[in-house]
Order: C-alpha cells, then sequence, then structure tokens
C-alpha cells in the first residue's frame, strides 16, 4: 500500500513538473518589442546552487520571446565588487544563442556592489535614445543590496520599470522601495526551489509593459496603404474587423475582416492626399482586445511622366527614359525633340505600355530639347522636359594596311586627324604557343599618338587587326584589316 501511495505522490510529482513546461501560446511569440536588462546578483553572499537556480529560472522565464530589434532585446549585468556586463543588448537576436550564453555565465563571487552596478545599468538602457519599452529586472538574494534608492529612482524617472525577484531572505523594505507599482505584480520574494511558480505571473507582467499594441503605416502611395500589426490572435481563436474612412467622411465607411492569423492588410482604391484614419478590432469570444487605430495621409496623386533622364548618348543618338509607367492609367505617349534654339521638331507616339525610346540622326555635338508627354485616360495631359547633348563626332581612322614581313609577322601602318590626338588603341588575335588546337587569344597595345606603325609578331592566322584613335573626349571610329598568311 505504502508502495502504492509512493507511485502516485511521484507521478502527481512529474505531472505537476511536466505542467510547468506547457508551450506559450504562439500569439506571446511576437507580442513585444521593448528592452530587458538582467541585474544578476553574482556576489559571494549568494550561494552557488541558488545562482544556477535564479539563471534557469531566467531561461524559462524568457524562451517564448521573439529575439533582436523590433522585437524584445534582453541583456545581462552581473553584480560583485565590479560589476560586468556578460552580455550587451544587441548581442543575441534568437533564442538559442541567448539560452546558451545563459547557460555559460559564472559567478563573479565578491561584495554585493549594486550601487555601481545600476550606473551601469542607467547607461546601458538609455544610451541607444530609442523610445521603446524598458525593463530592469532585479534578481538578488537581497542580503545587503547598498544604497540602491537614489539610483533606482533616477532610472524610473528616466521612464524604466523596474522589476525585482528576491529570495526569502531579503531586504523586502529596500526592494519594496526599488520597483515600479504596482508591487503586487512587480515584486516577488520566493523560496529558491520553488522559484518556477512565479514564473507564468512574472512573464505577464512583463509582458503587460513591453506588450506592442500598434497599428503601424509600412507603406504609402497616392492610391494605397499598407497596415501592420503584431498578432494577438491565431486562426482558431477569432478574426479582425478593419475600418477605415477618410478624416471629413465624404464616403461611407469600409468594412474589411480578416483571418485570426493575418498580420497585415492593404488598404486600396484610396483618394490622393486624403487623410484617412483606420481601426483594428480584434474579435475573440475568449477575451476583450483593445482596438488600435492609426492616422495617415496619402501621398499626392502621381501622374506619369513623373521624371525624365537621357543615356546612351552619342554623336547620333539619344535614349530617353520615363515614369513612372502607368499603363491602365495612360493612353499613349507622345516625345518630341529639336534641335536647339530653332531645329526642326521631331514627333514620336508610343505605347502606354513602353517608357523609353531611341532617338536617331540626331547631329553631333548639338544640345537638344525633349519633351515627354502623357495623355491620361480621363484626358488629363501631363509633360516634361529635359536637355540633352549629343557628343562630338571624333575624326575617324583614316587609312589602315598591314604588311605581312615573315611567318606570323605583320608590319601595321595607319593614319589619323593629329587635333586633339592622345594615343591609339591596337587590337589583334595571337596565336596561342602553348597548344596549336587552342583559339588565339586576343592581345591589345595603346600607343602614343606619334605612333604610325607597329609589328606584331605571333599573330594567328586570319587575324584582325583593329586600330581605333583615342581623343581627349573618348575614342573615334577605327579600321580592322584581316591579315593574310604570307
Amino acid at each position: 500500500m505504502m508502495g502504492f501511495l509512493f507511485r502516485c505522490v511521484l507521478l502527481w510529482a512529474m505531472l505537476q513538473r511536466s505542467n510547468t513546461h506547457i508551450a506559450v501560446p504562439a500569439t506571446v511569440l511576437n507580442c513585444c518589442e521593448g528592452d530587458i536588462l538582467l541585474l544578476l546578483d553574482s556576489s559571494g553572499s549568494i550561494a552557488n546552487y541558488e545562482f544556477k537556480r535564479l539563471l534557469h529560472f531566467t531561461t524559462e522565464l524568457l524562451h517564448p520571446f521573439s529575439l533582436g530589434r523590433g522585437h524584445v532585446r534582453v541583456g545581462l549585468l552581473q553584480v560583485g565588487t565590479n560589476p560586468n556586463v556578460e552580455f550587451g543588448l544587441d548581442v543575441h537576436n534568437d533564442q538559442h544563442s541567448l539560452q546558451k550564453a545563459l547557460r555559460s555565465v559564472s559567478q563573479l563571487q565578491g561584495d554585493t556592489n549594486t550601487e555601481a552596478a545600476l550606473r551601469v545599468a542607467q547607461r546601458l538602457l538609455t544610451e541607444t535614445g530609442e523610445n521603446m519599452p524598458k525593463i530592469l529586472l532585479w534578481l538578488t538574494d537581497g542580503v545587503q543590496p547598498g544604497d540602491v534608492d537614489a539610483p533606482m529612482s533616477e532610472l524610473k524617472a528616466q521612464g524604466v520599470s523596474v522589476l525585482a525577484v528576491s529570495t526569502v531572505h531579503g531586504n523586502y523594505q529596500v526592494l519594496q522601495r526599488a520597483v515600479t507599482p504596482p508591487l503586487e505584480s512587480h515584486l516577488y520574494s520566493v523560496d529558491i526551489d520553488t522559484i518556477n511558480i512565479i514564473t507564468e505571473d512574472l512573464r505577464d507582467a512583463v509582458i503587460k509593459i513591453i506588450r506592442s499594441e500598434r497599428l503601424r503605416v509600412v507603406h504609402l502611395t497616392s492610391h494605397s496603404a499598407v497596415l501592420l500589426w503584431r498578432p494577438v490572435l491565431n486562426a482558431d481563436s477569432g478574426y479582425y474587423e478593419v475600418l477605415y474612412n477618410s478624416m471629413w467622411k465624404t464616403d461611407p465607411e469600409a468594412r474589411s475582416t480578416l483571418p485570426g492569423d493575418s498580420s497585415w492588410v492593404e488598404l486600396t482604391n484610396l483618394q490622393p492626399d486624403t487623410t484617412y484614419t483606420a481601426a483594428l478590432r480584434p474579435e475573440s469570444n475568449q477575451r476583450l482586445f483593445n482596438t488600435l487605430s492609426v492616422n495617415f495621409t496619402t501621398l499626392p496623386d502621381v501622374l506619369s511622366p513623373e521624371v525624365v533622364s537621357v543615356s546612351d548618348s552619342g554623336p547620333r543618338q539619344i535614349r530617353v527614359s520615363w515614369g513612372p509607367l502607368q499603363p491602365a492609367r495612360v493612353q499613349r505617349y507622345k516625345v518630341e525633340y529639336g534641335a536647339i534654339p530653332s531645329g526642326d521638331v521631331h514627333t514620336l507616339t508610343l505605347p502606354s505600355q513602353q517608357n523609353s525610346s531611341l532617338l536617331t540622326g540626331l547631329q553631333p555635338d548639338t544640345q537638344y530639347l525633349v519633351t515627354v508627354s502623357a495623355l491620361h485616360m480621363n484626358g488629363k495631359e501631363r509633360a516634361m522636359s529635359v536637355r540633352a547633348c549629343t557628343q562630338e563626332a571624333l575624326p575617324a581612322l583614316t587609312d589602315l594596311h598591314l604588311t605581312p614581313v615573315e611567318r606570323q609577322e605583320v608590319q601595321v601602318a595607319w593614319q589619323a586627324s593629329q587635333e586633339g590626338l592622345k594615343g591609339y588603341w591596337l587590337t589583334w588575335e595571337r596565336e596561342n604557343s602553348h597548344s596549336s588546337s587552342s583559339k588565339p587569344s586576343i592581345s591589345s597595345v595603346y600607343l602614343p599618338p606619334t605612333s604610325r606603325s607597329t609589328r606584331l609578331v605571333h599573330i594567328a592566322p586570319s587575324s584582325r587587326v583593329c586600330v581605333s584613335p583615342v581623343y581627349s573626349s573618348g575614342r573615334g571610329d577605327g579600321l580592322c584589316c584581316t591579315a593574310k598568311k604570307h
């Protein structure tokens, strides 16, 4: 009978232990945004067993949270004779990394210099300047913590929420003055062997401080807006209702329903340059949720062309491009161009799906006025003009001769205009000496402007030899000849 009772008690204890590891709802994983700095008593007044239990408790407490910027950032500051920053708030961006770091923390021993540690905590929690919730979680045995009233008051004055967990032999009066109200959820005095019984309550208190209940606009255009929120429901627990209208209520209020696992919605068919108010209402039969709201103003209407640019400029051509491409709103585009000041005007009519055109037959070294206009479906017309210059027509090579000299050698001679000449660029195919079956390699050389000829050796059979004149403003047209066998 005693053995049966012992087995029942053991089974009950195992069930109780397993209940403490029930998975936290998925909505907690992405619920929050804020900083949590752990202030861990690592002095000689705390037994190593207690120190390890506090670390294990911390791993269980923080395990459900999503980590990193935009979520929850966690740092660890140890209290000893001198404070030690075990890791800062930006170090761990995933649970695997954080849990591994917490399990490898070693106790400092020494004195309990909490006051010095709080000065470091103040710097860590306020140096980012980011406007987000901040928590200092003080884990201590509470024995002779020192004069902490002043630095704790400064932290709280800067918006930091102070929570504390102490073993039963701590100085309750000091802890009571240190924490941020309400005491019933922010201050815990427990026996170290049963500390796990406060995990859920303390986690709920933390979530209440750093829960990110915001409806944000993450993308705006003249006719649409994308709203983003942190999920508080899942597919089985309820749904979201989205309501939006212009501030002046010129149109009926729009409503839409989204499944419970949604976290964003795109509002379309909005009016340009108009201020809207949007509300997100989580609906669930399990609990009540706050309605989130946000105001935003759509961008002014953008009518193509909004931008016109030129590229691929040459002596006789220019490419003109425009945007944005709006085939659903534009009937056709018209491109007009003419030399400044009094050149003939040429016109191209292009379809609404086209956003560039190459203008050819232009005069070298000439300035042109290019105008792109769009005829919209509503009858409106919008035009934009740019100035563009064609490049100077550089003198071409006037003559090129190849004279065979010996086997695989050729004498190359040429003529070119000398005005502004900087040199010559010569290319040819060179026979690969390592293998008769391999392809010839391309060789090139830059020669000074005084050069009129050069000799090429190891030239490949039927090689193309090309010479181009180089001027200060670019390369002129070259000539090419094919080398014949001697």
